[in-house]
């Protein structure tokens, strides 16, 4: 069903989706609140640098706020008329929730439920919000399909981002809040985050530094562009969920709902070797990489593979940004960022 919305809210705008997903919805006409606290999980240069892009735009306007602080989301949602609310903000990175995992329950779940909260409140039509990859776990059947159970995560934030998924769920059941679960597959692209394998092995290579290879490279990812990643997610917005007359509660599909409850999966549905991955970075580079070759890390996992059946039956769109193309692009950014030669 078509939806027609002003305003939306996007929470991380200073992040790297975020950013990408502000700047495509201020370029098409939508006026932008922007939300992020600015933590310092990586270099707080680049979020500043990607909101200096966006505070330009008449129609954007930018809250520092922690999805954490009750009070201060209260305070936020009533001082703005919110059609839409896409949750980007999360503490993210599967490795550092072995070391900090309490940054994980205040921002992914503490701060999911106030928003939670705030939607119901104040009459949101449509929350959508990142669930991720890693929420397969230990599943092995590919490629991972949302109709698929995922109840074994590997990593706290894997668990974290579930736990999302069945929150929004509890109150798409309870409160008729129409909800979308985005389920983003290895996104890479200009702005990404520095400590990403892209980012990571780019600066490495440029400085002659070796780069860490896990599970001796038998690794494979869906990589997905930035853009695509941003062009499913616009695409979803103005697609409010409908509960599934077909769902049946004998036999549950946990990709659908008799609820207004969806989950999509959004990668490019190729998987890529992680030494193929490499190679086309050398190439780009006109460098090789000097590789250190390790163990699988613990909450990590040997390969990603996005089902994107739904996406494209529902949306009309299938991400197609080719490898090459998408990390040439990155390397362009890199460089004019770092003013490498």
């Amino acid at each position: 069903m078509g939806f027609e919305f002003k305003t939306a809210l996007v929470t991380g705008a200073a992040g790297f989706i975020g950013f990408h997903l502000s700047k495509r919805l201020l370029e098409d006409g939508f006026h932008v609140v922007g939300l992020d606290n600015l933590n310092d999980y990586y270099d707080v240069r680049y979020k500043e640098s990607r909101l200096e892009h966006l505070r330009p735009f008449p129609n954007f306007t930018f809250c520092r706020t922690d999805l954490a602080d009750r009070a201060e989301m209260e305070t936020l949602f009533r001082a703005h008329s919110i059609d839409v609310v896409v949750n980007l903000a999360a503490q993210a990175g599967v490795r550092y929730s072995l070391k900090n995992p309490h940054s994980y329950v205040e921002s992914n779940l503490i701060g999911f439920v106030n928003l939670l909260e705030c939607c119901r409140h104040n009459s949101v039509k449509h929350l959508v919000f990142a669930s991720s990859s890693s929420v397969y776990g230990a599943n092995t059947r590919m490629p991972f399909s949302v109709h698929d159970n995922v109840d074994h995560p590997v990593s706290l934030y894997a668990a974290t981002k579930k736990s999302n998924e069945l929150l929004a769920h509890t109150y798409s059941h309870l409160y008729g809040l129409p909800c979308t679960g985005l389920r983003f597959f290895t996104v890479y692209g200009p702005w990404g985050r520095p400590d990403m394998a892209m980012f990571l092995f780019t600066r490495a290579i440029l400085e002659d530094q070796p780069i860490k290879i896990f599970n001796h490279g038998k690794m494979k990812r869906d990589f997905t562009y930035i853009d695509d990643i941003t062009e499913g997610v616009v695409r979803v917005m103005g697609r409010l969920p409908e509960p599934d007359p077909a769902w049946n509660g004998d036999a549950p599909d946990p990709g659908t709902s008799y609820a207004p409850y969806r989950i999509y999966n959004i990668g490019n549905n190729t998987p890529v070797e992680l030494m193929e991955f490499i190679r086309v970075i050398e190439k780009v580079l006109g460098k090789t990489a000097k590789k250190e070759y390790m163990d699988l890390q613990p909450g990590d996992v040997p390969g990603t593979y996005a089902d994107i059946e739904d996406l494209i039956r529902d949306t009309g769109f299938k991400p197609a940004t080719p490898l090459k193309t998408g990390i040439t692009r990155f390397v362009e950014w890199y460089k004019a960022w770092h003013h490498c030669k």
